[in-house]
């Protein structure tokens, strides 16, 4: 097994200077060396989760709850990535950037790749039957999401928004597991997670423009061109006014003024946004971690005052 770091990884992570050789590539296919994954999956669950409770208040169960939509994301970002690179596998292996991923590199077969994913699937499955009856229904209506996905970039310039759609899948979840119930304050905070990761996707597709055009692979970074920073500027807006009504609707009222904090983080990444400079756009996408634990810090704060 050939023991290969992966490109867009940071020098000197936790995965290729602590983790057992023989995981290491397993680990590098889960994303567990780029951590911004799960964050970025995690952070809509938390957000239904906190806004739920600010609505029928906070329980001590409720702790359980963030941890193990903790323990769901990384299992399930990981499995999600196990599909992707399963998937994309010849593709990869035209990229710059992902050429030295698991499968294409030759660190891990396409069998391999398929045990890890159904052993993330289980654990997975294992968090999620430990929530309520409505949160357990929810959740599974995301699998048509998470299972096209990979396939989108193929058909369509907009593969963000199915992205999108997957992501940010986990507001409603965690708005059911805390309320027991759907509610619109829950699809508010749905459709604004799907204008951010549209924002912040493209923002990550800006990497691979040049590679993506030449072997005929979609994005919104191509579709968008030289309008991406107007273009990323409007989802973020559309994210920002559909995550204050989420707060308007759950009754936060003047709360939803708190959400300055994320709207200014959003137009500082508009605004340093080259589409042309990879790592200034693999610094803005990582940054996106922040900008959505302002939401939680927000309806938090919302809540308390």
């Amino acid at each position: 097994m050939t023991d290969i770091t992966v490109a867009d990884a940071d020098r000197g992570n936790w995965v290729d200077t602590h983790a057992p050789a023989l995981w290491r590539p397993y680990l590098r296919m889960m994303r567990a060396d780029r951590p911004i994954g799960w964050w970025l999956l995690l952070l809509p669950c938390w957000w239904g989760l906190a806004l739920g409770g600010a609505v029928g208040g906070f329980r001590w169960g409720d702790l359980w709850l963030a941890v193990a939509f903790w323990i769901g994301a990384m299992a399930m970002r990981g499995a999600g990535c196990c599909l992707n690179d399963i998937v994309d596998r010849n593709i990869d292996a035209q990229v710059e950037r992902t050429r030295t991923r698991p499968i294409p590199s030759g660190a891990i077969t396409v069998r391999q790749a398929i045990v890890c994913m159904a052993a993330l699937c289980l654990v997975g499955l294992a968090v999620l039957l430990t929530m309520n009856g409505a949160a357990i229904m929810v959740a599974l209506g995301s699998l048509i999401f998470v299972g096209i996905y990979p396939f989108m970039k193929r058909i369509t310039y907009w593969p963000q928004l199915f992205l999108g759609l997957a992501f940010n899948w986990g507001a409603l979840v965690g708005w059911a597991a805390q309320t027991g119930s759907l509610g619109w304050p829950a699809i508010w905070l749905y459709l604004g997670g799907i204008c951010w990761t549209i924002g912040y996707d493209t923002i990550y597709a800006c990497q691979d423009k040049e590679d993506d055009a030449l072997i005929g692979v979609k994005s919104t970074a191509l579709r968008f061109g030289a309008r991406t920073r107007e273009w990323v500027a409007g989802f973020y807006a559309g994210a920002t006014a559909l995550v204050a009504l989420a707060f308007l609707s759950a009754g936060m009222g003047w709360a939803t003024l708190i959400l300055a904090g994320f709207a200014a983080h959003l137009a500082w990444q508009v605004r340093l946004l080259d589409p042309d400079d990879g790592s200034g756009c693999l610094h803005l996408f990582r940054a996106n971690r922040q900008a959505g634990l302002l939401v939680v810090g927000a309806i938090l704060l919302g809540a308390l005052l």
